[in-house]
Order: C-alpha cells, then structure tokens, then sequence
C-alpha cells in the first residue's frame, strides 16, 4: 500500500479535513502516525489511545456517512523542525441541518517522521457560549 507523503504539516491539516469531510477512513488513518502513543478526544468524547482505538473512533463516526463540513476560522500554527502545533476553530456544520455551525476548538499536532508529517494528536473542544474569532494570521514559532 503506497500512502501519500505530506511535506508539510499544513498538507498533513488538509487531508485531514478532507478525510473527515468525506468520512473516509482509510484516508483518515493515513493522515495518522503509525505510533501506539497517538490520541485522539473528540468533543465531548473520551481520549482514544493508540491506533487502535483512534481507528475505532473514526469509524464510529463515519459510520453515517459523509454529513459534517468545516470551515476553519482563527487558526495559529507553532512550529518547530519535528514538531508542528496548530489550534484551530472548526465551525462544523451537519448536512441538512439548519442550524448555524457549532464552534469547536481543535488542538492538532503533527509529528515529521520518515513517512513525512503525520498527525500525534487531535483534540476537540466544544467551545461554550465564547465566540469562535473570524479571522487571525497565523503565527509561527521559529
């Protein structure tokens, strides 16, 4: 199985969103480091340990099919050589649902490996009545 290699951890990002978007397992664990110290927290949701359980995660979630959509607002990245941190809003919406998107608060880390960027961990937050910001640059620790 030949898996893509993202050059950068904002490529790693994409595909991640991308996967989720179209509840694509195989490409969602291709996003993932191979690593038994991955975690994944969803909102609300306990942590998920290794790739096992992340992989049970993501397939409890996809099994509906392709329903949510993201827009991504207020993003800040701290990067390093090995290390990338991104916190991220996620206004995620549910198709056909009317209601306005629910502002979720995303911690993702991603890790270079010899496979290229790989996501560590994932962690979402449901964010209470604190309003998510438009728009910010994004900032980068040298």
């Amino acid at each position: 199985m030949i898996t893509e290699v993202f050059t950068t951890a904002q490529d790693a990002e994409h595909a991640f969103y991308q996967a989720f978007e179209r509840a694509d397992l195989a490409a969602m664990m291709a996003v993932w480091a191979e690593e038994d110290d991955i975690v994944c927290v969803h909102p609300g949701g306990a942590r998920r340990n290794g790739v096992v359980e992340v992989r049970e995660s993501w397939r409890q979630i996809f099994a509906q099919g392709p329903r949510l959509r993201f827009r991504l607002s207020g993003s800040r990245v701290f990067s390093g050589r090995m290390l990338s941190i991104h916190s991220v809003y996620e206004h995620v919406s549910v198709a056909g649902d009317p209601r306005p998107p629910n502002p979720v608060l995303a911690t993702n880390i991603y890790l270079l490996t010899d496979r290229g960027w790989r996501m560590l961990m994932h962690h979402g937050s449901p964010l209470a009545d604190e309003p998510a910001p438009q728009e910010n640059p994004p900032s980068m620790l040298h």
